[in-house]
C-alpha cells in the first residue's frame, strides 16, 4: 500500500502527456448494472436451480442486493468474508497484470470452488460487465476462462447488462431493477448511519451490531416475494423507522473530531478488506469519515446516458423517454426512503450528481473525462464546501482513476484553501497504516484550526 499527500503548499507537477493519454483511453461509463455493447456478446447464462453468489461491494450492499434477487425467486447469497486465502487463490489464477479488485473477486469465487467444493451445476457467480479498456470489463471473461480451464465449466457466470434490457433475468427484470435500486438506497442510509455514529459510541461494537441487525431487518422486507412495489415501499418505510430508532438509541460521546471525506475507486473504497479497514483506522485515531456511497455511481451512469442522448441528437426519443421515466421513479423512491432521515443527515447532505460534475468541470469536464476520476474530483470539492477537514482517496495500485486524480489533486487543494488530500493505494501488501493515518490526521487537525469553511 502506498500513498501521496497533497496540500496547497505542495509543488507537485502533473505529467500533462501522461494525463492526456490516460484520458484518451477511458471507457464509456455503463448504465445502471452494466453494459456490454460489443458484438461478441456472450451466451446467456442459465441460473435456474442454481445458487447465485454475489461479491462484496460493500458487504451490506451485496447483502441487500441478494435479498432483492430472492424477491423474484433466486437463491442469492453473498460470498464469505475475504481472508488471506482470498489473496492466495486470486494470485494463483492471475498473472499480476490484473487490478487488485479483480484479484479479490476472483479469489473469493475460487475459494468457494476449491474450499467449499460447491456443485458446479448448481452454482452461479454474479459478475456484471462493462465496455471499454478498463480492466473491469475483463472480469467475467477471465473468470469464465479460468473455470473452464480447471474443469469447472458447468458453473454459470451471470453477467447482467442493460444493453439487452437485462434479458438474462427474464420477465421479472423490471421488478428486480426497482427493488435493487431501493436496496442501494437503503444500504447507503445504513452505511451513513454507521459511519456517523460509530466513532462516538460509548459501548464499543454496539453500532456495528445495530448495523447488522438493520441489514437483516430491511433485507427481510426486500426479499419478500409476491408483493407489489407499493406494499414493499410501505413495509420498507416502517422498517426504516425502526432502524432510525435503533441507531439513535446508541449512547454517544460528545467529541469534536476532524471530518474526513472518503472518495476513490468504487470497489476499493467500499470493500473493507480491499482497503485494510482504512476507515476504522481513521476512527481509531480520532477521525470521522463521510464516505461516498453506491447510489452516486448509479446516478452518474444515468447522467451519462442523458449526455450521450444529447450528443447523438436523440433527446426526446424512445430511449431517452424510457431513461427519463426510470430516473423520475428512482428519484421518487429515493426521496421517500430518505424522508425520515433529513434531520439526522442535516450536516451530511448527499449532493445530486450534477453538482459533483459541476464541481469537477474546471479540472475534469464530464465530456472529456469519464468515471470515478470525475466523481472523486468533484466529490472532494463538494466535501470541502461541506466543511470536511481532509480528503482521502482510496484506489487500487495502478488504477487509472487514482493515477489521474493524483495528478489533479495538487491543484484542487491549492484552489480550495490548501485542504489536505491523500491518495492511499492498495495492492494486498501491508505497510504501517496507523503511522500513515496518524500523519494525515495531524495535517487535517492543523487545517481544521485555520480553515475558512466550517461545518454547519
Amino acid at each position: 500500500m502506498g500513498m501521496r499527500t497533497t496540500t496547497g503548499h505542495d509543488n507537485g507537477k502533473a505529467s500533462h502527456e501522461a494525463l492526456a493519454a490516460a484520458l484518451a483511453s477511458l471507457p464509456k461509463p455503463i448504465v445502471a448494472l452494466g453494459a456490454d455493447h460489443s458484438p461478441q456478446a456472450k451466451q446467456k447464462a442459465d441460473v435456474t436451480g442454481r445458487t447465485l453468489w454475489l461479491p462484496r461491494m460493500p458487504y451490506g450492499g451485496s447483502y441487500l442486493l441478494a435479498a432483492a434477487f430472492r424477491s423474484i425467486g433466486y437463491d442469492a447469497r453473498v460470498t464469505p468474508p475475504e481472508d488471506l486465502r482470498t489473496l492466495e487463490l486470486g494470485g494463483k489464477y492471475t498473472s499480476g497484470d490484473e487490478c487488485y479488485p479483480q484479484r479479490i473477486v476472483l479469489g473469493d469465487f475460487m475459494k468457494l470452488v476449491e474450499d467449499e467444493r460447491l456443485v458446479p451445476a448448481k452454482t452461479a457467480f454474479l459478475l456484471p460487465t462493462a465496455n471499454g479498456p478498463c480492466r473491469f470489463g475483463q472480469y467475467a471473461s477471465l473468470l469464465e476462462r479460468i473455470l473452464v480451464d480447471h474443469g469447472h465449466g458447468d458453473i454459470a457466470v451471470f453477467s447482467l447488462t442493460s444493453a439487452d434490457g437485462y434479458a438474462d433475468i427474464g420477465d421479472q427484470a423490471q421488478e428486480l431493477i426497482r427493488t435493487a435500486w431501493r436496496a442501494v438506497v437503503v444500504q447507503d442510509i445504513l452505511l451513513k448511519l454507521l459511519l456517523k455514529i460509530r466513532p462516538y459510541e460509548v459501548e464499543p461494537g454496539q453500532t456495528d451490531r445495530v448495523y447488522l441487525e438493520s441489514l437483516d431487518f430491511t433485507g427481510s422486507v426486500l426479499a419478500r416475494q409476491g408483493i407489489g412495489h407499493k406494499e414493499r415501499m410501505a413495509d420498507l418505510l416502517a422498517a426504516l423507522v425502526r432502524v432510525k430508532e435503533s441507531f439513535l438509541a446508541i449512547a454517544v460521546r460528545q467529541e469534536d473530531r476532524p471530518l474526513i471525506g472518503v472518495v476513490g475507486e468504487i470497489f476499493c473504497r467500499l470493500n473493507t478488506f480491499a482497503n485494510n479497514e482504512l476507515i476504522r483506522h481513521i476512527e481509531a485515531q480520532g477521525g470521522e469519515c463521510w464516505l461516498s456511497g453506491v447510489g452516486e455511481w448509479v446516478w452518474y451512469t444515468n447522467e451519462e446516458a442523458f449526455r450521450r442522448y444529447r450528443e447523438e441528437k436523440r433527446r426526446f426519443g424512445k430511449d431517452w423517454l424510457k431513461t427519463f421515466i426510470t430516473a423520475r421513479i428512482m428519484h421518487r423512491d429515493e426521496e421517500a426512503l430518505m424522508e425520515d432521515f433529513h434531520d439526522v443527515f442535516v450536516s451530511r447532505r448527499e449532493p445530486h450528481v450534477t453538482k459533483i460534475l459541476q464541481h469537477a468541470r474546471s479540472y475534469l469536464p464530464q465530456e472529456g473525462a469519464l468515471g470515478e476520476m470525475v466523481l472523486s474530483t468533484g466529490g472532494a470539492i463538494y466535501l470541502y464546501t461541506q466543511g470536511a477537514d481532509g480528503i482521502v482517496d482510496i484506489s487500487p495500485f495502478t488504477c487509472m482513476n487514482g493515477i489521474v486524480t493524483e495528478a489533479i489533486y495538487p491543484v484542487v487543494s491549492k484552489d480550495h484553501d490548501g485542504i489536505p488530500i491523500r491518495v492511499f493505494y492498495f495492492d494486498g501488501t501491508h505497510s504501517d497504516l496507523d503511522r500513515d493515518v496518524g500523519i494525515f490526521l495531524e495535517l487535517a487537525k492543523t487545517y481544521k484550526r485555520r480553515k475558512k469553511i466550517h461545518r454547519a
